[in-house]
């Protein structure tokens, strides 16, 4: 399951990426890059921090694959997608909750403190939609309004709260993604929101 959770992270996070370089119009290269960028960069930044290198796309080349068919993807079904901004929410939305979840088992594996564990799981999540708005000239999600990185730090105390109780790994794994998920939807639906702070 974690296997499989983590391969769904990647490619949602490289169509997104795909996606958002899809609209800045940008040639073909250009996408490519951004949509590698964002599919990798947090998993880059958590490996360095934890002493993992080479990081886990240089020791894996089925990540390599899987971004290149989100690249693919993303490229053959652009028309289709014609609700462009949805769309790119949606892949946003899923990375962000399965990649706060491999960000915290990770730390988990290199004998971390939980609170350390759910910082992990949030740079994870939030880095690689960082590096991809900074290159496409946006001012990243996470430092906007918008709740982000507060829902990632949720997911993380809920997972550590389900890891005390008599509940299967996958479960947990699931209950996770789907819990960080479900709070981005509704809190865009319903415009939740942290305030700016005042001069």
């Amino acid at each position: 399951m974690f296997h499989w959770l983590d391969v769904i992270g990647t490619m949602a996070f490289a169509m997104s990426g795909a996606l958002t370089a899809i609209n800045k119009k940008l040639d073909p290269f250009g996408v490519f890059i951004i949509a590698f960028v964002t599919a990798v960069g947090g998993g880059m930044l958590r490996d360095a921090l934890i002493g993992q290198t080479p990081v886990s796309w240089m020791r894996d080349l089925n990540y390599v694959y899987v971004i290149c068919i989100g690249f693919v993807l993303a490229i053959l079904f652009r028309k289709k997608l014609d609700r462009l901004r949805t769309s790119l929410f949606l892949f946003d939305t899923i990375g962000l909750g399965v990649f706060t979840l491999i960000g915290l088992e990770k730390g988990i594996d290199a004998g971390l403190h939980p609170v350390i564990c759910i910082a992990l799981g949030t740079m994870t999540a939030c880095f690689g939609g960082v590096l991809r708005d900074i290159l496409c000239n946006e001012i990243p999600v996470i430092f906007r309004r918008q709740i982000y990185a507060t829902i990632c730090i949720i997911g993380g105390v809920v997972f550590f709260a389900l890891k005390k109780l008599p509940l299967d790994d996958d479960a947990v794994y699931v209950i996770t993604s789907a819990l960080i998920i479900l709070i981005r939807l509704v809190a865009v639906k319903y415009k939740w929101s942290l305030a700016p702070l005042e001069k």
